[in-house]
Parts: C-alpha cells; structure tokens; sequence
C-alpha cells in the first residue's frame, strides 16, 4: 500500500519549519474546539514532501485517528481530473474544445436562454450560439446549481429534483437530459457561473470513449499515475479507512456526523464534478502531474502545452472571476484576482487576491472543506484534507495559504 511521507527536512527546500508547525497549531486548536473532526495537510516543494501532518479523528465516535492512508470524499476536487480526461481525448484528437456539446450530446441541440419571469411565466429566447466543450471546462456554459436559490433557472432545477444536482435515482446519462430540457442562465461564454457543468463534461467523455466514467479514469489517470486508492467507490480493503463525514451544527455549538458520498458499492451516478474518493498520496501523485507539465515517473498523460493552457486564464479579456458575471453567488471578496483555466482556478493578480498567492497559482476545493493548489511560481503544493460540510464561509483556507506564504523563506 502506497502511503504519502516526508521526505525532507522543510530547511532544505526554503522552508520555514516553525511556520509549518503554526499550520498544525491552527487546525489543531479547530479540533480542540470542536469545529473539525481532524485533518491532514500536506506542503510540498519541488516534488519533495516537507511537511507532513495527520491530526485528530477520521471517525470520533469510533476514536479511529486521522493517519496518512486515510480516505477522503475530495467532492468538487473531482473537476480537474475530469478536466485532465476531456484534454487526453482532445490530445487523442477524438474531441475538440470547439466542439459543440450537442454534436456529442445530441439533447443539447436546442436548449434556449432564459430571458424574464419565473416559474410557468419563463420566457425564452434562443441561444445565440452553441454551447461548446471549452464552455463546460470554463464553467461559461450558461448551466447553473439548483442549491443557489438566487435566478429564476436555479428554481426550475429545483422543480426538476435537481436540489443535489442529480434526480433520485438516476444514472449520469439520465441526470443530463435533465439539465437540457432546462433554459440556460445566460448565453454560453458569456458569464462563469459554477455550475453543474463538469457532470456534463463527464458523460461527453462516456460517449467520446465508449467507457464509463469511472473505468475510463481508472484506466487513463489513476492506474497509469500509481494511484492506488482513487476511485468512485471504496472496496472492502478500504472501507475502514475512509473518513466520516460531518456538518455543522444548526446552532454552530460544533459538528455532528451526516451522510457523506455513497461510495461503498458501485454509484449509479458517476459523477464528473464531485464523485472521486482519494487518499493523500493520490492527490500528491496527481499535483506532481500538473506541476511538472504533464509527466510524471517517465508517465506522460499531457504535453506542456495543454497542461499551460489548462493551468492559465481562459475568461475573455483577463477577467477574473468576480468581473466576468452577474451572480451573487460569486461576487465576493475571494474571487478578486482570481481567473480560470480549464477545470482549476488560477491566480492572474496576486496584490487583489484575498489570500497571498504566486502569480500563476492554481488548484481547487470540495464542498467537505479540502483543498489543493499548486504555486508554480515557488514550486510549492500544498493539499488540506477534512470531511466537514459547513453551514457558513470560514476563513480556514486564507489563514493556510497565509501561513504557507509565510513559510516560504527564498522565492
């Protein structure tokens, strides 16, 4: 079983060891205080694991301890491997960022743009232009959350039991077909809106490649990276590994075990945007991928080029994602400075962003409170791994990327 380590001592790469200690004494002072379950952080340079710490509980109630081998639901983490996928087919020249989706998924055809009103006085209009591949990986595609509850569309995929982005019971195929018999939000390329997207970029990758979702991961990105606990489902080998999940109490007195990803058993729902369990060697092994350009271990998935061009902004005209877009959702403080690629955020001015960050950083979150980034600029990678679904915004991720910002001591 591969489990991540350290490597080297922080002071050989240009790190600060006693700032990387203030890292555990934050995180840790969350679980002392009943706001985290435990955690692991992980800080990296140049490929060399520095930093290493597991702190707390994967499960309290059963007193199981967080370790480096323990299973995380990444969530919405998925997106850049779904991401990296859709750029081997476009490589593999089966599918083109240009492509309209409807050539792949003919049910995209005609889905018009909302216009006005709500409810059963919607009105539409026809779209412009088609929705396109480089859409969906944007997030520019016109599709929307159910959960925002700030458009008129967002209540349509409520109607439509589209509340947890997927209807009860249904298959990824099934679930888009949902999505387009609904209006979109406004005219693709036009605005990013975060959105159920990377599912739809997940079954255009079913059909392009003829394999499910989860086997055409497996057997592109996970098997070939030496990714030994990646998945859509834990097997029983790896069942006691995995974290509990839990939320935040209604009365913010601390958290409370809830249901998590369904992942013991295959999913009917494969899901493109939030589906993958991973452990934290995974990830490490994954970050390395993109950090060094597309190989790793004389494993090559992507050239340089496709890998920049997914790691760089591709809004129009520079815009970051606060500037290009009306919704409310996203015009807060933490987008300014901040643009996006192909499946991952990135950093185009570091003195707007609300966190320190190098020019040209880039990574993602999940909804359980992890995150990744890769800082091209210092060579360093950090991941954050908990299972916590809060209730409110929090200010964890800046205080971290502050931290590891100041650990930095020569670039």
């Amino acid at each position: 079983m591969a489990v991540l380590r350290q490597e080297v001592d922080p002071r050989d790469v240009g790190l600060d060891g006693k700032t990387l200690d203030r890292i555990d004494q934050y995180f840790a002072h969350h679980v002392d205080e009943g706001r985290l379950p435990g955690f692991l952080v992980c800080v990296a340079r140049g490929g060399r694991v520095a930093h290493l710490t597991a702190h707390g509980h994967r499960d309290m109630a059963a007193g199981l301890p967080v370790e480096p081998d323990t299973l995380w639901r990444i969530y919405s983490m998925t997106k850049p491997f779904t991401a990296v996928a859709a750029l081997m087919l476009v490589e593999d020249g089966r599918l083109s960022l240009d492509d309209p989706v409807a050539r792949h998924l003919p049910a995209f055809a005609d889905v018009p743009v909302y216009e006005g009103g709500s409810g059963a006085d919607t009105r539409t209009r026809p779209a412009a232009g088609p929705m396109l591949i480089r859409h969906l990986m944007t997030h520019t595609s016109g599709l929307t959350f159910g959960f925002y509850h700030s458009h008129p569309v967002d209540a349509l995929y409520r109607e439509a039991g589209l509340e947890s982005s997927v209807p009860p019971g249904a298959n990824l195929a099934e679930t888009i077909d949902v999505y387009a018999s609904l209006p979109l939000q406004f005219e693709p390329g036009t605005q990013w809106n975060y959105s159920v997207a990377s599912n739809v970029l997940g079954r255009v990758i079913e059909v392009v490649s003829g394999q499910p979702l989860d086997v055409h991961l497996a057997e592109r990105i996970f098997r070939p990276l030496g990714m030994p606990d990646a998945g859509f489902e834990v097997d029983v080998r790896q069942a006691d590994r995995l974290a509990e999940m839990y939320g935040e109490k209604e009365d913010g007195t601390g958290i409370e075990p809830i249901p998590g990803l369904p992942l013991r058993g295959r999913p009917r729902f494969l899901s493109g945007s939030g589906g993958i369990v991973a452990g934290a060697y995974d990830m490490h092994r994954f970050m390395e991928l993109l950090r060094r350009r597309g190989e790793l271990d004389g494993v090559r998935l992507l050239t340089p080029r496709t890998v920049d061009m997914m790691t760089s902004n591709q809004l129009p005209g520079g815009a970051d994602l606060r500037s290009f877009g009306s919704h409310p959702a996203h015009d807060e403080p933490g987008n300014d400075g901040v643009g996006f690629g192909l499946g991952v955020s990135v950093v185009i001015d570091p003195d707007r962003t609300l966190a320190p960050a190098g020019l040209g950083t880039f990574g993602w979150t999940g909804v359980a409170t992890t995150t990744f980034w890769v800082d091209p600029s210092r060579d360093v990678t950090v991941q954050f791994m908990t299972q916590v679904r809060p209730r409110t915004s929090h200010t964890m991720f800046r205080d971290l990327k502050q931290l590891v910002h100041e650990a930095v001591k020569d670039g």
